[in-house]
């Protein structure tokens, strides 16, 4: 009984062991971290989320309210209501408030390319990794692009004097929310691709999902 119970112990200690080294092997890739801050949890984000999931979240909402003012286009005071909600979810700095989460998807996006960068630049990053950050960071700038082009547009909206001045505003700025997703075929091939300046969030979570599967499914 006593052998059986030193084998036992000899035995938790070696799975003990392994189990930290492998824990410490984790921790010990910075890349993963940072892939970590993209897909699932940032600390300064709303509940803590991943960047990708929360710039995926203001967009939607933006998109959403886009939309409504293009709906209105006889309506001023709607289109106006409705540009700075998308304001809001696009760059909370812009305008304090609104429906969206107070984060907003220019910073959310910005923070994306920033640490899938930091990620590629890591000590042990692998090809996969490399690789694949040069797709999400493109797809997420040309987000940052678009969150400034909607900006600028929302912004004239709301400085329009007439329904018929405004309605054209509102229905290019609901086209460039929706791509905030979905990106745009600039180049008429008949697909979206993860470069300049067509890639969106779509894009961007593709090549996070093919970096994840290449580290293993993380």
């Amino acid at each position: 009984m006593r052998k059986l119970s030193l084998t036992l112990a000899l035995a938790w200690l070696v799975a003990g062991v392994l189990s930290a080294g492998a824990r410490a092997q984790t921790q010990a890739n910075p890349s993963h971290v940072h892939m970590g801050h993209v897909m699932t949890s940032f600390m300064n984000t709303p509940d803590k989320q991943g960047l990708l999931p929360v710039a995926r979240a203001e967009a939607a909402t933006a998109a959403q309210h886009a939309a409504l003012a293009a709906k209105s286009p006889t309506d001023l005071n709607a289109m106006k209501l409705h540009a700075g909600h998308v304001l809001h979810a696009i760059d909370p700095s812009v305008e304090a408030n609104g429906p969206g989460l107070g984060y907003g998807v220019k910073r959310a996006a910005q923070g994306v390319a920033q640490h899938i960068e930091l990620a590629a630049k890591a000590e042990g990053a692998s090809q996969n990794v490399k690789t694949h950050a040069v797709h999400v960071a493109a797809a997420a700038n040309s987000t940052v692009q678009r969150a400034d082009q909607i900006i600028a547009i929302a912004q004239k909206i709301r400085a329009a004097s007439t329904a018929a001045e405004a309605a054209p505003l509102a229905a290019q700025m609901s086209t460039l929310c929706q791509q905030l997703t979905t990106g745009a075929d600039v180049n008429g091939d008949g697909r979206v691709n993860w470069d300049a300046p067509e890639g969106g969030l779509d894009q961007a979570l593709q090549h996070m999902q093919l970096m994840e599967k290449g580290e293993g499914g993380l």
